[in-house]
Parts: C-alpha cells; sequence; structure tokens
C-alpha cells in the first residue's frame, strides 16, 4: 500500500499562492477557511534583503494526534496515509485542532455557510460547494483524496506554476518524492512533536 506525501521545494517556490487559490476553488471552503497557505517573511538587509516562502498544508503525520484524540472517530486515517474527517459523525468537539501542533484544523462556524465572498450573498458555485460542509464540525485539508483515488494530482501541485510541490509514494523508492528526497537536504516541520510528518521541504 502506497504511502501518500508531499516535497516542496523551497528553492523555486515564488510565493504566488496558486496553490492556496486552487484549493480553495476545488474544496469550496467557507470564508477564512484556508487548507493550503503561504507564508511569507524578510530576510537580509539592504540591498540584500529577500523575501522567502513557506507554503504550509496538513502533514498527514504517520502518528497524528488528531486521529488519538477524536472520541467518535470521525478523524480517521486511511491505509495509504491520509488523514481526512467524516463530518456525519463529527460533534465539533475541536479536540483534534487542540492536538494538531501544525494548525491545520478548521472549525466550521454557525452561519458562516450563510456568507459569500461577494456582498455576503452566495454564488452559485458557492451554493454548490458548500454542500460539502456541516456547521458545527471540524474541516481539513484531505491531499485531494478523490482526486488522488482517480490517479490525479491534488489540486494544489497540478497547479503549481514553478512545480515546487511533488506528491508520491514515500514507500516507493523509485518513486519522484524519493528521487527528490535522496538528491536535496530537506526537513520536517516540528519534528520534536513526534508526529512523523509526509509533507517534506527541500532546502532552498
Amino acid at each position: 500500500m502506497a504511502r501518500w506525501g508531499f516535497v516542496i521545494d523551497l528553492k523555486v517556490c515564488v510565493g504566488c499562492h496558486a496553490c492556496t487559490a486552487a484549493c480553495k476553488a476545488t474544496n469550496g471552503t467557507p470564508p477564512d477557511v484556508f487548507f493550503a497557505r503561504v507564508y511569507e517573511s524578510e530576510v537580509g538587509e539592504y540591498p540584500n534583503a529577500r523575501r522567502e516562502f513557506l507554503p504550509v498544508l496538513c502533514n498527514h503525520c504517520e502518528e497524528p494526534p488528531c486521529v488519538e484524540v477524536c472520541p467518535t472517530g470521525a478523524s480517521y486515517q486511511r491505509e495509504d496515509g491520509i488523514v481526512a474527517v467524516k463530518s456525519d459523525i463529527c460533534i465539533g468537539c475541536r479536540s483534534c485542532a487542540t492536538a494538531c501542533p501544525y494548525e491545520h484544523r478548521h472549525y466550521v462556524k454557525p452561519g458562516i455557510l450563510e456568507q459569500g465572498y461577494f456582498d455576503g450573498a452566495l454564488t452559485k458555485y458557492e451554493e454548490v460547494k458548500y454542500k460539502r460542509w456541516t456547521e458545527g464540525t471540524v474541516i481539513k485539508c484531505d491531499f485531494c483524496m478523490e482526486r488522488v483515488d482517480q490517479g490525479l494530482q491534488p489540486a494544489c501541485v497540478a497547479t503549481c506554476p514553478p512545480e515546487a510541490r511533488h506528491f508520491g509514494d514515500l514507500t516507493n523508492p523509485d518513486s519522484n518524492v524519493n528521487h527528490l528526497l535522496r538528491e536535496r537536504e530537506s526537513f520536517t516541520l516540528l519534528p520534536e512533536a513526534g508526529t512523523k510528518p509526509c509533507v517534506h521541504y527541500l532546502k532552498p
């Protein structure tokens, strides 16, 4: 069984936020809910200052604390490592959000699904997409698992203009992600948390 993971090349990420837009369009998340975000920072001093970018998403950890603390089993991990949520049995207790050291859980506040991005009224697109979500539950990035199950790349990977994002099987030594991890020095976020993230970053 494959274990899906990401490799993100910080050397070529240009901070265009196309991943954020693609994720937003594909998942139709409500206002202020972003599964894919890009943090920006300025390093150095004039005239040698530069901007650095850190794209983040759910790490789909090998040891996900969010799954362990869920009292109903709504948060679960598939055999391929993808961590997802069953909204129909989520009670919105947000234990998972507390347990996640990466802050990649999002609570669907009551009333938020009635708010659109444009003058408050829902567009036809939002009316369709918002049906996926349930008020009072917690939602998250699921690696676009419906696309993955069809043999497609996650939306953020398929959209990335400089091809900074790579998706593949971490258990396959011949996969594209493992080739990259062997060729370049990499790191994961908060390794001290002991979650064994499946999102790896190539150092710039």
